[in-house]
């Protein structure tokens, strides 16, 4: 479904080229909001430069953060006050967790890259009792309604790009380095999916071509 012609999608890109911002920190005081304001321990999968982990080092008593990609951890770990709780860790989350459990497990624009259901499933068995898992996740649009909030966040996008970057060309952020992949699944793929491994799990579409999934453990 083209609701814009390839020419002004070009023009797009390059107007966005040019003023970049992050669609998932957006997301970053939603996510602080469905988390306990203390907790003990806290794991972010997929955590790339650690803007969200040094969010959660304000609440936890413990940071683990994991990527796997060593160059943008380092660069993490850089720009990462010393005084704060975190480990940070180079590891593939689709080969497993580190070892123990957790009060808060989040992963942002980073499941799709992954096993989902092997993601979401692991996460259940490594949260605490009363634990909050939080997802921020990419999907793949198909219906009207999705293709319907696409168009809507087009326009918005661009607003937010010029507003946060001031009306100039801007570097990319450190936190937008990594090349995205596409994602595979759809909506429907993610709630089905879900449902199955995470009953009760709580999902929505979001603007900026993003859904959430918020879920506590029993």
């Amino acid at each position: 479904m083209k609701l814009l012609s390839p020419r002004a999608l070009r023009a797009l890109g390059r107007f966005n080229a040019a003023h970049p911002w992050d669609h998932n920190a957006r997301y970053h005081r939603w996510i602080l909001r469905q988390l306990p304001r203390r907790c003990s321990r806290a794991l972010d999968i997929g955590s790339g430069s650690g803007d969200l982990a040094r969010l959660l080092a304000r609440r936890a008593a413990s940071v683990t953060a994991v990527d796997c990609d060593p160059v943008i951890t380092a660069r993490a770990q850089e720009l990462t006050p010393a005084e704060l709780p975190m480990a940070f860790v180079v590891a593939d989350a689709a080969a497993g967790f580190p070892a123990g459990s957790y009060d808060v497990i989040s992963c942002v624009a980073a499941i799709h890259h992954l096993p989902s259901a092997e993601v979401l499933a692991r996460s259940r068995r490594h949260l605490t009792p009363g634990g909050t898992l939080v997802v921020v996740g990419l999907y793949r649009a198909r219906t009207p309604g999705d293709h319907l909030l696409g168009a809507v966040a087009v326009p918005a996008d661009a607003a937010m790009g010029w507003l946060k970057n001031k009306g100039r060309p801007s570097p990319r952020p450190v936190s937008m380095t990594a090349v995205a992949r596409p994602a595979d699944m759809t909506f429907g793929d993610v709630l089905r999916e879900a449902g199955r491994v995470l009953p009760g799990a709580r999902l929505r579409r979001r603007l900026f071509w993003r859904h959430t999934l918020v879920r506590q453990n029993p």
